[in-house]
Parts: C-alpha cells; structure tokens; sequence
C-alpha cells in the first residue's frame, strides 16, 4: 500500500514539471450503481478534484483525486473509495470532448482494500468555465467490481 501511495504521489506531482501551466477544477456526481453493487447500494455520489494541464489546443491531461460512496441498501453498510488517477481528455468539438481516468482507488471503509480505478466519460461543455459529464466508473476489487453510471458537474477555478 505505501508503494502505491508513493508511486501516486510522484505521477500527480511530478506532472507539475511536465508544463507550467493548468488550472484546478472541482465538482460533484451522482450515479445509479450497475452489475451485482446494484444489490447492496442503491445509489452513488462524489466529488472529484483535477488538475489538468493542456499538451496542445485538442488534448488535456493531469491528475485527479476524489472521494465516491455508494450508500448501502437492505442492511448493507455503505462503501467508500479515495480515487487517485492520471487524466485525459480529448476535445472532438468546441462542445464536447472524450476522457478517462485510471488509476487506483483506496479503500475508505472498513474492510475495503480498494483497487484499480477507472473512469471512461463524455464531457459537454455548459460554459468556459462549468461542465457536465457523463461517466461510467468502476473499482475492481477482490470478489467483484464497484461500478455506476453517472452524471456530474465540474467547475474549473
């Protein structure tokens, strides 16, 4: 666990050396849990941190950090996840772009190890500085996989 804490610390802070310029963005989302989490948690919701850096007027990438739970259902408790993720995005409009984040997820509930994240989405640009996505995201973890399909909205800062 330190190893993947420490690899995670370099990749998200040694992309500051990468270009000199970026900028923060933040937000929330709500989802429907999908497969066999579905039977324990009947929704999910997060926020999410990035830092994004542009490699040239099509293409974004950087580092993003967040917290996602899916509330726990029929007696279930609720499961959280510290996602930690290298990001990128790909504008195919002046509206609308492609993006994924993968990397590792923690565990933030009692015995939840967490595993490798991922976060396929379709970005549509609201304005210069909000978005909506839509996403599907999943933790895989022993025994199965957290995964939902949501909707957020990101504000850049």
């Amino acid at each position: 666990m330190k190893k993947v804490l420490l690899i995670a610390a370099f990749a998200i802070f040694g992309l500051g050396t990468v270009n000199a310029q970026g900028g923060f963005s933040g937000g929330v989302n709500l989802g429907i849990p999908v497969g066999d989490v579905s039977d324990f948690s009947s929704f999910s919701f997060g926020v999410d941190l990035n830092y994004m850096f542009n490699a040239d007027e099509d293409f974004t990438y950087g580092a993003a950090a967040g917290y996602q739970n899916y509330s726990g259902k029929d007696g279930f408790d609720s499961t959280g996840f510290i996602p930690l993720a290298v990001v990128g995005r790909y504008a195919v409009s002046d509206k609308f772009s492609l993006g994924a984040d993968v990397g590792y997820a923690l565990g933030a509930s009692t015995g939840n190890d967490g595993g490798f994240y991922y976060r396929p989405m379709v970005v549509y640009g609201l304005s210069d500085s909000m978005n909506l996505n839509a996403s599907y995201s999943g933790v895989s973890v022993t025994g199965g996989t957290y995964s939902n399909i949501g909707l957020g909205i990101m504000f850049d800062f």
